[in-house]
């Protein structure tokens, strides 16, 4: 299957591409990913994107798309693969139609995840790292640590980041209304839209998504 995932900040996709690319046994294609690859790799594509980045300017849709063309012709992504971060808006969208059309391929679903605003706020603001490692994450609703701000693994202290704030959550979903919303309408109009609600534990938002999907294959069978 070759799936396209979106949905808003916070709405945990990073967590279900790569539980339903797993099950689904085609590769996660994560727009972060492939950048921090290029850019390590030290790839024509990755220096340039490095270049606008240092200027703190926004890299242009034909470097990602061309990115994401480079990791889609791999072998492993032969028989499908999940998109996550991209496309990013209907211009990318498009690029991406024209790009598979010429590989006499077609995108199969995509597979939307739906979460109230005040959810994701609340999700994302909710969010406290440990200082000393950043991979303990703890929640002030959901994984409360035993200590308000303590570190229940290292005792280090907790804080909120700055990319975390109310302020910041709202401008970011701002964003996704403005540049990436329009995409779902996009790809509705081709019949794609698989929507899903993503509340609720994480195999349940999974189990919900396989079997969206399932429905959806079977309805175009």
């Amino acid at each position: 299957m070759r799936i396209v995932l979106v949905g808003p900040p916070g709405a945990g996709k990073g967590t279900q591409a790569a539980f339903l690319a797993k099950n689904l046994s085609i590769p996660h294609i994560s727009t972060g990913d492939l950048f921090r690859a290029n850019i390590s790799q030290q790839t024509e594509l990755g220096k340039l994107a490095k270049s606008y980045m240092d200027a703190g300017n926004l890299v242009p849709d034909e470097v990602t798309i061309g990115m994401a063309k480079d990791r889609m012709e791999k072998p492993d992504a032969e028989n499908g693969f999940l998109l996550d971060g991209f496309p990013r808006n209907v211009s990318q969208a498009e690029a991406l139609d024209e790009m598979l059309q010429s590989e006499s391929m077609k995108l199969d679903a995509v597979l939307d995840l739906e979460v109230p605003e005040e959810e994701v706020v609340k999700r994302i603001a909710g969010r406290r790292i440990c200082r000393k490692d950043s991979s303990h994450v703890f929640h002030v609703t959901y994984s409360k640590p035993k200590t308000e701000g303590v570190c229940d693994a290292c005792g280090g202290e907790l804080y909120q980041r700055d990319d975390d704030s109310e302020e910041t959550v709202r401008k970011r979903l701002e964003v996704y209304h403005t540049q990436t919303e329009p995409i779902i309408d996009y790809y509705k109009a081709q019949g794609l839209v698989v929507t899903i609600s993503a509340l609720g534990k994480v195999e349940e938002v999974t189990g919900r998504a396989m079997e969206a999907l399932k429905r959806d294959e079977d309805g175009k069978h």
